[in-house]
């Protein structure tokens, strides 16, 4: 009869119970490693940007001489009509002066400056441009003024003999003056303008309206002179009141600058008005040349001007909580990136508007926190960059999740 042997309950155990720890080692490593694996970013999409839409301007231009105008700070604006050749400025040229004289003998706002003696051959420019029918205003014998009461007589009243006075006082001489002014207009890029003489009686001081625009904004950067061509009234000693030849000033936003008439020249009008558009004052610099009379350049102008504030807009280029972009994770949770507020620019006339959008890497994330940025090119200004935060919370899908879909987030 054969031997049978038998072999220890343990020994057999041993291997089931091998088999048994590893496959535990191997749930328990699995579930870990499940459990801890980082998450590669969520995938992102961009949205489509429908870009704001502005209407092309349609200005008001009278059908005579020589127009400009532009919108400080707005140079997309700036819009011509008429013939664009040099044309006679008249007493538009008084500004020059002032400019000029304002560089050799400087004064501050508020300043009344150094006193001006009126000498013989001042005094006897009264005779001298009156009898060319040009504006004077009368200059007593021992008259002393302030450089600033001079300049308000030139440039409100418009009078000849104390444009005439400040070139004598400030440069010695019209030759003198006349090198200042063609010096002064060089450095300033006014090409085509010349200056003959302080007062534009001299139907060859010339210049067009685009120059003259960028002329106009030269004189409001002025604040002495700026502040003179916005005064309506005041009264001089020895000289009497004085209005300003302007009859705009004040009317429809109009803040100056300078008439001039002349027959070569016609009816002219260097002029500024000031506006508030979408929370932002904007100023209208314009010349118009070449008019039948001041009554109906008047009218020409202010029917300009509108024509030119109307065609400021404030366009939204974003509106708050607007999606730019959607985060999605494999577990299915989705989050956009959104504007946290509306963002708007002013703009004039027809304008283009593009997006880009950039999306940061982003796994999880709480609502609010930024994940990237909109940068707005918007045409004639500079960019606006806007950021972009999650309109919701992405969270951590949780474990279960992470168990029974292995690496699926990885």
């Amino acid at each position: 009869m054969p031997t049978v042997v038998r072999r220890p309950r343990s020994a057999v155990r041993r291997p089931v119970t091998i088999t048994v720890v590893a496959v535990l080692v191997l749930v328990v490593a699995y579930l870990v490693a499940a459990a801890v694996v980082p998450f590669a970013p969520a995938s992102a999409t961009t949205a489509t940007y429908a870009a704001p839409t502005s209407s092309a301007p349609a200005l008001r231009f009278p059908g005579y001489g020589a127009t400009a105008v532009e919108a400080t700070d707005f140079p997309e604006s700036l819009t011509t009509s008429g013939d664009t050749k040099p044309r006679s400025i008249a007493s538009i040229s008084k500004v020059v002066t002032a400019l000029v004289v304002l560089q050799a003998k400087p004064l501050s706002a508020g300043q009344d400056g150094p006193s001006i003696a009126f000498t013989p051959e001042m005094q006897a420019l009264y005779a001298t441009y009156l009898a060319k029918d040009g504006e004077v205003a009368p200059m007593p014998a021992g008259l002393r003024l302030s450089e600033h009461q001079t300049l308000q007589v030139m440039l409100m009243k418009s009078a000849n003999n104390y444009a005439g006075s400040l070139a004598l006082w400030a440069f010695g001489s019209m030759p003198a003056y006349q090198r200042a002014a063609a010096s002064w207009l060089d450095a300033h890029g006014l090409h085509d303008t010349t200056i003959h003489e302080p007062t534009g009686l001299d139907a060859g001081n010339r210049s067009t309206a685009k120059d003259l625009v960028e002329l106009g904004q030269l004189a409001l950067a002025n604040p002495v002179v700026k502040e003179v061509v916005g005064t309506k009234t005041v009264t001089i000693p020895q000289v009497g009141v004085i209005d300003n030849s302007n009859k705009l000033l004040g009317m429809d936003g109009v803040e100056g600058i300078k008439t001039g008439t002349l027959d070569q020249a016609g009816a002219c009008l260097l002029f500024a008005a000031t506006y508030e558009r979408g929370g932002k004052r904007v100023t209208v610099v314009g010349a118009m040349l070449g008019g039948v009379d001041h009554d109906s350049l008047d009218t020409d102008v202010q029917r300009l001007l509108r024509s030119v504030a109307d065609n400021f807009q404030l366009i939204t280029l974003t509106h708050a909580g607007q999606t730019f972009g959607t985060f999605s994770t494999p577990w299915r949770d989705e989050a956009d990136a959104v504007t946290p507020s509306a963002a708007q620019v002013l703009v004039w006339g027809k304008t283009t508007v593009t997006a880009a959008t950039r999306l940061d890497r982003v796994t999880f994330g709480t609502k609010g926190e930024r994940v990237g940025r909109v940068r707005f090119t918007v045409a004639h200004h500079d960019p606006v960059t806007v950021p972009l935060v999650l309109a919701r919370e992405i969270d951590d899908p949780g474990i279960w999740w992470r168990w029974t879909n292995p690496f699926q987030g990885a």
